[in-house]
């Protein structure tokens, strides 16, 4: 094959039945020990991966004559060679991952990041790279997407794509198959839509239009008179029986959804009346287009450059992933796409997932960013009572300060985000340079806040702030669930997923993994009647609990029962205090007539 690049894959879709890509990878000019290695993990998701561990039968060679290739550690190899000649290895990458972080590949459907499939060459990661994906023969009527760019293609996509270095090369995820494809202009920058697994009752007009208001919004923050700074970008949605999640990239993202959360033909043109799961995905496409600035250029100074051998531990991820989280939503509404009613809905689902996690007293969010490549991607039965996501609590404390600013009267959170953008030019971003733009805005020092809310587990003044600027903070009675401190699974019987500190469960001794049988409640004793006799145990009644909303009915006006409960093939009763009725936050708009109140971010 003719080689444009001095670095230059071919990835062939060669077996899908087997779920296997065939990659060469062609140096021109290799390093007498030329090293290469396989990324461990992807920019985007915090976890040490070992992308080497799909990859299977890698030989080198120069010309007909095989190279002695030595393996290093999990994920490197060394190759003796000479300089003098062009380096070829060949392998096969196991691709049967269908998260939007890997690779995938079967008959209907073909995806892969770079990080899973291409290898790095050492020493020459900084120059010109160039991606050959050829037509696979075996599936005809494939098309291939992708916001790399192309040097030499088809009509269907496939070809030649050249990238300016390895970090812009695996920054381009490829999407590949017999996918639904749609486009649209935002302030004037082309944007391509695919869907994969979309059904006949698929709206991808809808899709469109409302997509392109969400990236008119972003584009228009960031640059109320400039210019973005990508000049394209490509949505890959795969739609799927139930699935959720995104993973940005610089110049698109690759998205997962659940094939019902798809906008339908004949649905009302309201987002919010179109369903709530539409309402969620249209969020995370405001959340990953939006990282397209904050995280994707606008990074942690620990990102830059990046290194793919092992963690890159920050403890900035409460802003990169919190305040996108609290601008993801907030888009919306000032788009139009949902009214203040579902915004305050949306709002109140992050409030109460962070107050009813304990872990919220145990670990800064700035810790929880740090920990993030221990913690946050391998939850356990302990993670609520251990930690707090960054993702939730970084939402509220850009909430908190953003309403701290506009109650001062002199910025908003939105002018620091811009101002963030001119200070760090888009690049790397230190928290110094955070305080730094906050106090020149807001006209004195944050440090305080920042302390508290970022660097302490004190609680946010959520209610003090929400309640200042006209939004109603109301009570409703919460789930038993949440009364007990528990989180359960309700198939065929209860069983107990997570007991939270504090609470009855956790008093009572319910452990994760206990299966709930049933309740044992004393019968209540005839009036007048006397006491048991020492040693003589009280008449109860004993009832089998399918469901945990059965426990009043069974309990009735009894605070004392006991819970019984199979662990490890053990019969267990468990003296349970049933809990007075607890409260969950409701958040609602404040009313029309309320003008007093200072702005509104979502206004």
């Amino acid at each position: 094959m003719a080689v444009a690049a001095p670095i230059h894959y071919r990835v062939e879709a060669a077996d899908l039945h087997g779920h296997r890509y065939a990659v060469e990878l062609r140096i021109a000019k290799p390093a007498a020990e030329q090293t290469v290695s396989l990324p461990v993990w992807i920019p985007g998701s915090y976890l040490v991966r070992e992308f080497a561990r799909h990859l299977n039968g890698l030989t080198a060679r120069q010309g007909d004559a095989a190279c002695a290739l030595r393996q290093l550690d999990k994920c490197s190899w060394r190759i003796d060679c000479d300089p003098r000649q062009p380096l070829v290895l060949r392998y096969e990458v196991y691709a049967f991952d269908a998260s939007v972080r890997t690779a995938w590949l079967d008959a209907e459907r073909g995806f892969f990041n770079g990080t899973s499939l291409l290898l790095r060459v050492h020493g020459q990661d900084g120059g010109a790279h160039q991606l050959t994906v050829p037509a696979p023969k075996a599936a005809p009527h494939w098309q291939l997407a992708t916001a790399m760019t192309p040097r030499r293609v088809d009509a269907r996509g496939f070809g030649d794509y050249v990238a300016r270095d390895y970090d812009e090369l695996v920054d381009h995820p490829v999407e590949l198959g017999a996918f639904w494809s749609g486009a649209f202009e935002a302030c004037g920058v082309p944007h391509r839509f695919v869907v994969a697994g979309a059904p006949a009752s698929f709206d991808g007009a809808r899709l469109l239009r409302d997509a392109q208001t969400v990236c008119e919004t972003a584009i228009r923050f960031w640059h109320p008179e400039g210019a973005p700074p990508h000049a394209h970008y490509v949505f890959m949605l795969n739609a799927v029986e139930d699935a959720y999640g995104g993973l940005e990239h610089r110049a698109s993202t690759a998205l997962i959804c659940k094939r019902a959360d798809l906008p339908r033909i004949g649905a009302p043109d309201s987002a919010v009346a179109a369903g709530e799961g539409y309402v969620t995905l249209l969020g995370l496409i405001s959340h990953e287009y939006f990282h397209t600035w904050n995280v994707k250029r606008l990074k942690p100074v620990e990102f830059a450059p990046y290194d793919y051998t092992r963690e890159n531990p920050t403890e900035l991820l409460w802003f990169f992933e919190g305040f996108t989280s609290y601008y993801d939503d907030l888009l919306l509404r000032r788009a139009g796409l949902i009214d203040d009613a579902t915004y305050c809905k949306l709002l109140t689902k992050t409030a109460n997932q962070v107050l009813q996690a304990p872990g919220r007293r145990v670990q800064s969010v700035a810790q929880a960013s740090f920990d993030a490549w221990l913690r946050y991607y391998r939850p356990d039965e302990n993670t609520p009572n251990s930690t707090i996501s960054y993702y939730t609590k970084g939402a509220l404390v850009a909430l908190c300060l953003d309403l701290t600013l506009r109650g001062e009267g002199r910025a908003t959170l939105d002018e620091v985000m811009r101002a963030l953008w001119r200070r760090c030019q888009g690049g790397p971003l230190r928290e110094d340079d955070v305080a730094a733009v906050l106090a020149e805005l807001g006209g004195r020092s944050y440090a305080p806040e920042l302390a508290a809310w970022v660097h302490g587990t004190d609680e946010l003044p959520l209610e003090r702030l929400l309640t200042a600027h006209g939004v109603q903070v109301l009570q409703d009675p919460a789930p038993l669930a949440q009364a007990l401190g528990l989180r359960v699974a309700e198939q065929a019987g209860i069983t107990v997923k997570v007991v939270l500190d504090g609470g009855p469960a956790a008093a009572a001794g319910l452990a994760a993994g206990d299966e709930w049988l049933g309740l044992e409640v004393p019968d209540p004793a005839p009036r007048g009647a006397r006491p048991a006799r020492k040693g003589v145990a009280a008449s109860a009644s004993a009832w089998r609990l399918r469901r945990l909303d059965e426990l009043p009915l069974f309990a009735g006006p009894q605070r004392q029962v006991t819970a019984l409960v199979a662990r490890e093939q053990r019969l267990l009763r468990l003296p349970l205090t049933l809990p007075a009725p607890t409260t969950t936050w409701r958040l609602a708009p404040r009313p029309p007539t309320d003008s007093a109140a200072p702005s509104w971010p979502g206004a």
